[in-house]
């Protein structure tokens, strides 16, 4: 992850949890979708003003709906936004999201723990 583009998101993105050294993830999956975030952004699919107000927005519904805003569910909320944004700018659709993620989790049950998880063409039936 190129330093100065985390360091420029954590500026415009208030947020974004972090320390004196940058951003900070509970596990490996909440950098992969910062990262994802950061290409997205800086191949021009969305500002940084939009990211965040998506952002705000989707924090706003799920604590609407009893999220209970301990900080724990902060990059779900990263995630829902990424795919909300990709899908409103026609990167993708979200029954393109929701083939993927059911083939995703189709294939964790499948592979053994510690195991890499490959898709398959049969993880998308």
């Amino acid at each position: 992850m190129d330093p100065s583009a985390a360091a420029r998101a954590t500026t415009e993105v208030r947020s974004i949890p972090r320390d004196e050294a940058g951003p900070v993830f509970r596990e490996p999956w909440e950098a992969h979708a910062f990262a994802m975030a950061l290409t997205l952004h800086e191949r021009g699919v969305f500002s940084w003003p939009e990211w965040a107000a998506t952002l705000a927005d989707e924090i706003k519904r799920a604590q609407a709906a009893g999220d209970p805003d301990t900080g724990a569910t902060y990059y779900r909320h990263w995630l829902n936004t990424l795919e909300r944004l990709v899908a409103q700018k026609g990167v993708t659709s979200f029954e393109a999201l929701h083939r993927y993620r059911d083939a995703w989790d189709h294939a964790a049950d499948r592979t053994p723990h510690g195991k890499p998880i490959e898709l398959r063409p049969e993880d998308f039936a």
